[in-house]
């Protein structure tokens, strides 16, 4: 398994996830270290989305370190590689429980955070900014649970808006064949029904494959004028070139969890057009207090691409710190208890970024706003 460590004066990072050191034994609850436990791709086809969520979220854990961390003890992170495969992820998650880490943090992707659920909700392990945007996450709520951006249906409300309001009512849909891909098919299909739409085709792609030919065929026979994608950066890039060699002039709508930046390095010049929704704020117009915070940190630490992978972790971690320091203020030990207390508390700006919970919502956010791919590598709003 790999395993990332953030020490109290170490921050280095290289992409990928290769030649990481041990992890000393810490326990979560006493007075040591706050240690984070996180399974996420670090490698294989989905890795770049792990990787960079890492990436920013160390940053953030790098700068309270800095300043003595919270209550005088050190946020450290423990992320073991799971490949975005749900087994997998599910005896990380065991491993992580069994070294009794404080909370679980920032996993990557719906199949595997699924796989993840009965065992924190048995241990009762607090499990914070899943990235991910599934429904199944949020309904039934769990006490547990915390979400830092915004849902799947939110995402695949807008795109729809976006795209009939164009006057595009003939909507495919390009989804992954689990419970990730279904969560954004819902939502598309919500949104269309309300509006007494259907999609008038469907695709399908295994997880961690890139074989689409039988997607790219059945949907471009149906000739919609916009295709969602539900899938990953190497599969929705590889639909995306093959729909074009195949004749298709429509167009092409992802919601965030594809990886903008991995999508838009992918397709080079062909991705000019793409269209992506996000649910945090661009990482590259520093018009925003979060954006400027999260830059000023790139240039002290250094080693961290600014994209919107990154900009998520580091935004997740920023609101996770916000409730750790609420919880220390409540004065005592520093409890799982007290962690989800002082996030409930936690109504207002984070870095300038609208951020709620409560005791009976634990979704901090519904921020969506849309971007395009240039063709060039950038990505603009």
């Amino acid at each position: 398994m790999t395993q990332l460590n953030l020490g109290r004066r170490q921050f280095s990072f290289g992409l990928g996830a290769a030649a990481l050191a041990g992890f000393p034994a810490v326990h979560a609850q006493g007075e040591g270290s706050i240690v984070l436990g996180q399974s996420a791709a670090l490698t294989g086809a989905s890795g770049q989305l792990g990787v960079q969520f890492n990436a920013g979220a160390r940053l953030a854990f790098a700068q309270v370190n800095a300043q003595g961390g919270v209550g005088r003890r050190q946020i450290e992170i423990r992320a073991l590689d799971d490949g975005y495969e749900p087994d997998r992820c599910a005896e990380n998650t065991r491993r992580l429980i069994a070294d009794d880490v404080f909370a679980l943090f920032g996993y990557i992707g719906t199949p595997t955070s699924l796989a993840a659920q009965p065992l924190f909700t048995q241990a009762r392990v607090p499990f914070f900014a899943p990235f991910t945007g599934a429904m199944a996450l949020r309904r039934p709520f769990n006490r547990l649970i915390f979400h830092v951006r915004a849902s799947y249906d939110d995402e695949t409300e807008l795109i729809v808006r976006q795209l009939t309001n164009l006057g595009m009512n003939r909507i495919g849909v390009f989804h992954q064949d689990d419970s990730y891909g279904q969560a954004g098919l819902d939502g598309v299909t919500k949104a269309l029904a309300a509006r007494k739409l259907a999609p008038v085709a469907t695709g399908t792609v295994e997880r961690n494959s890139a074989k689409v030919g039988e997607a790219v065929a059945r949907l471009v026979a149906a000739r919609p004028e916009a295709i969602v994608q539900i899938g990953t950066y190497a599969s929705c890039a590889a639909f995306v070139r093959a729909a074009r060699k195949a004749g298709y002039g429509g167009n092409f709508y992802n919601v965030s969890f594809v990886g903008t930046q991995a999508l838009a390095d992918a397709l080079g010049a062909e991705g000019a057009g793409v269209v992506v929704s996000q649910v945090v704020p661009s990482p590259y117009q520093q018009s925003r207090q979060i954006t400027r915070e999260f830059h000023e940190a790139i240039k002290k630490n250094g080693g961290v691409q600014a994209n919107y992978s990154s900009m998520e972790g580091y935004l997740a971690a920023r609101v996770l710190i916000e409730g750790l320091r609420n919880a220390q203020a409540q004065g005592g030990k520093l409890t799982r208890e007290s962690l989800i207390a002082g996030l409930e508390s936690i109504n207002g700006q984070v870095g300038g970024f609208q951020v709620g919970f409560s005791a009976s919502n634990h979704a901090g956010s519904r921020f969506v706003e849309m971007s395009m791919l240039t063709g060039d590598g950038r990505v603009r709003t």
